[in-house]
């Protein structure tokens, strides 16, 4: 192995692990820390990493992990419920920016093709930025996280047609064609036929995933190797990004089709639970691999240039999604929020530009400009957010209520962790009554059974907290837990998700014992009710009444959830509980002759 990329990664490594958590423990956010990482090694300061190739290298392999965990995301029934803020906002606010920026490129003296290009590149916004955001603050499901959601996911669709648009704008441009910054000429289709193969590269790798993909993830769900899961993701990850790579077309774009084939796979939750670790990382290289693109020197030549280039970037997106936010009925707290969090340009700006300047559609000097210009506006973010946290923010009460629709919530209100024999019975239980439950269950024959009854479910171990969120606990009301090894799960729960009532399944009395000390809201004997159900059936048998049968089990259960509550106090001494419950055992034969005699004389 080259030991100089080993020395890179281990450069990284060091850089990201000193200074991220000391950005994080000031205040300031994980990614200014993997930023300023990046600068202090890049070129411009220390020069640990010159290799340019390096660079570009980390920063495609960065871009192309997110993509595909995006793509991942992009489930086609989420996707059509959020279509009426996809289109609208989304596609007003590239719209609006692209027409904007393109007219002050032409007033600035660009012609009409690289001007469209310029204002098309900086449209768009940092979806890795501002997704951690969104997470880490938890405002996904509020309306300013659902609405700046959808702006980026419009973005990221937009940006095939932008990509396919390129070698048609530079008809429009006195430029020449440049060999890429990866060493080559770009191979493949180009102008309309690049959309053409995109398009069919997309059918092609849709109906792989559906025909090919799935059939082998559940053979891995039943051969229980879920280690292989990550290898089959990650060779789909570089398989189709080396596909798109030779037809010529963006590796990004191949990793985010290849999420998307499986946005609607029941494994694809496994998937993410599996690379989750690798996503951090990935983006921290990625982030680390923006702050290198920071060429100091050359901002340091042009600093007034370069400075009000941002500046004004940020102002006019900032004024552009202002207003979108209040047409859309975002309050005025939350307005705010969603513009700061939106105006800086993204990361799929470097790859339009590299497109673009291969193809010959801008110019270099204007790429080296506008690419500094996106790096430091995508800096400027976290402080930006970080003004706003403590000078915005607390000049302002948030009021309870905001107008716009409703946040999407597909959620159900009950999620029930394993679906075996208990949790089957539950679940159609609640079925019956109009109740939506969602579903965790690491059994394959399972899943794919529940998956023709259209039920929610999540492949995975349902003792994972990560599968947990991505499932909805958040949100859900009740968590029914009816897998057997539950005492711990239950206290990770309780501590993550207080305001959820907890049901769970108990394997026998000392169990139930150690969930009543969990004060969950219900907890209940696996075996109880049907051991209940069968001795009634035996009291029938030897000539007892079914009325009879029917009082005796019911007062039964009865008295013994009264003595489960009266012993619960001794659980910790043996010999006293098992004295209580001999006690128990002659008080509830007693107590059941009394009732029986007292009803026969009633009859006499």
């Amino acid at each position: 192995m080259d030991g100089n990329f080993l020395l890179s990664v281990f450069i990284f490594l060091c850089a990201a692990c000193l200074l991220v958590p000391i950005s994080k423990l000031s205040g300031l956010g994980s990614v200014i820390g993997y930023l300023v990482a990046g600068v202090l090694i890049g070129p411009s300061v220390l020069g640990l990493i010159s290799d340019p190739i390096t660079i570009l290298h980390f920063a495609e392999f960065g871009v192309v992990m997110m993509l595909f965990l995006i793509g991942l995301e992009l489930e086609p029934r989420k996707l059509w419920s959020m279509r009426g803020k996809l289109v609208g906002l989304g596609g007003s606010q590239v719209a609006l920016t692209t027409l904007a920026l393109t007219g002050v490129a032409v007033m600035i003296g660009l012609s009409l093709g690289e001007s469209l290009a310029v204002g098309m590149a900086l449209s768009l916004s940092s979806t890795a930025i501002a997704l951690q955001i969104l997470q880490h603050r938890r405002l996904m499901s509020e309306p300013e996280g659902e609405s700046g959601f959808s702006i980026l996911l419009f973005q990221d669709v937009i940006v095939i047609a932008m990509i396919a648009a390129m070698p048609i704008l530079a008809t429009l441009t006195p430029f020449e064609g440049t060999v890429s910054e990866y060493g080559a000429e770009r191979p493949g289709p180009s102008g309309i036929w690049l959309g053409i193969s995109a398009l069919l590269v997309f059918a092609g790798m849709f109906l792989g995933g559906r025909y090919l993909l799935t059939p082998l993830f559940r053979l891995i769900a039943r051969a229980e190797v879920r280690e292989t899961f990550t290898a089959v993701a990650l060779l789909l990850v570089v398989g189709a990004a080396l596909l798109m790579d030779w037809l010529g077309l963006s590796a990004a774009l191949g990793a985010f089709i290849a999420g998307m084939v499986l946005a609607d796979s029941e494994y694809r939750h496994q998937l993410e639970r599996d690379i989750e670790p690798f996503k951090a990382l990935l983006l921290g290289l990625f982030f680390i691999s923006v702050g290198m693109s920071l060429d100091l020197i050359f901002i340091a030549t042009q600093p007034v240039l370069i400075i009000g280039l941002v500046l004004g970037l940020m102002a006019l997106k900032f004024l552009i999604l202002i207003c979108i936010g209040k047409i859309s009925g975002l309050s005025r707290l939350p307005r705010l929020f969603f513009a700061l969090l939106l105006c800086q340009s993204g990361e799929f700006g470097f790859v339009l530009f590299t497109f673009a300047l291969t193809e010959g559609a801008i110019s270099p000097e204007t790429s080296s400009i506008l690419t500094a210009v996106i790096a430091l506006s995508m800096a400027m973010t976290p402080l930006a957010l970080l003004a706003f946290d403590r000078i915005i923010m607390p000049r302002f009460q948030r009021g309870p209520e905001t107008t716009g629709e409703a946040p999407i919530n597909q959620n159900h209100p009950v999620l029930i962790l394993g679906y075996g024999r208990i949790g089957q019975i539950i679940g159609r239980l609640l079925e019956t009554q109009g109740i939506h439950t969602t579903l965790i269950d690491n059994n394959g024959d399972h899943i794919e059974f529940l998956k023709q009854f259209h039920h929610r479910v999540f492949y995975g171990d349902a003792t994972d907290m990560e599968l947990l969120r991505l499932a909805g606990a958040a949100d859900a009301k009740i968590i029914v837990i009816a897998i057997a090894d539950n005492t711990a799960l239950v206290k990770e729960i309780k501590a993550a998700y207080p305001a959820a009532k907890l049901i769970v399944r108990a394997r026998g009395r000392p169990h139930l014992f150690e969930l009543l000390a969990e004060e969950v809201h219900f907890a209940e004997r696996e075996t109880v009710r049907g051991a209940i159900a069968l001795g009634r059936a035996a009291m029938m048998a030897m000539g007892t009444s079914e009325s009879e049968a029917d009082m005796i089990a019911d007062r039964f259960l009865e008295l013994d959830h009264q003595n489960i509550q009266e012993t619960y106090h001794l659980r910790d001494d043996i010999d006293a509980l098992a004295e209580r419950s001999k006690i128990a055992r002659a008080l509830l034969k007693e107590t059941l002759e009394t009732e029986r005699a007292q009803r026969r004389s009633g009859h006499n």
